[in-house]
């Protein structure tokens, strides 16, 4: 995910981008109290802008604040991954359609060398940087989107479902190979101009099923009840 430049950031962004950088890292764990002071120290600035950023961290969830107790790293949450999962099929479905006819060719054989690097990982399967490159795979499919509201919810998914999960793969590994065929076909569906409407279809479908892989893996008898997407 892009950030801007240090210098243009203001003081509350840069404490934003400097504690969800932490948290996606897992450097700061589910649980972990965020001292605003210490935080504000580390950073040198007041506490008013660290203050300012914790309060867009619990906008966005990743954050939770009680009176008398102070700001906290929420705690794992399946459904909380469910509903990130459930929303990013959704978006970055629109986005990965609303991006196709402005992909280059260079685009198409970039989006194939990552998921050439993901083919190469199955051999000695590391599920983090699987993710790491399925990230990168999708990002170079849906950056071009020309929506950046778009484009800011999808990256706000993202970096949620780096704090719920570290990697999906850890839970369902026989999931990655399936991706990377998913992955092939939904190329394949730009490169020969498909419908946007297919594109979404299956960029939404492969993100749904990579949930429900999880689900049931993790939760068989709650998946069977799970509604389709």
């Amino acid at each position: 995910m892009k950030t801007e430049p240090l210098t243009s950031q203001s003081k509350s962004q840069r404490a934003y981008h400097w504690i969800k950088e932490r948290i996606a890292r897992q450097e700061y764990t589910p649980g972990y109290r965020l001292v605003l002071g210490a935080i504000a120290g580390d950073l040198d600035m007041s506490v008013v802008p660290v203050r300012e950023a914790i309060r867009q961290l619990e906008a966005e969830g990743l954050v939770t604040f009680e009176r008398n107790v102070g700001a906290r790293v929420s705690m794992v949450d399946d459904s909380q991954y469910r509903f990130s999962m459930q929303a990013l099929s959704i978006l970055e479905g629109a986005a990965t359609a609303l991006a196709a006819r402005r992909l280059t060719a260079d685009d198409i054989r970039n989006a194939r060398r990552i998921n050439e690097l993901m083919i190469e990982t199955l051999e000695h399967f590391d599920p983090r940087a699987f993710t790491s490159l399925n990230q990168e795979f999708h990002a170079a499919l849906f950056t071009k989107c020309a929506n950046p509201r778009m484009l800011e919810l999808v990256n706000a998914e993202w970096a949620r479902l780096g704090h719920l999960r570290d990697s999906t793969f850890s839970f369902v590994p026989g999931r990655a190979a399936e991706s990377v065929r998913e992955h092939e076909n939904i190329v394949q569906l730009i490169e020969s101009g498909a419908p946007l409407g297919e594109i979404e279809k299956a960029a939404r479908r492969h993100r749904s099923a990579t949930l429900d892989a999880y689900m049931i893996h993790e939760h068989p008898d709650e998946a069977l009840g799970l509604p389709a997407f």
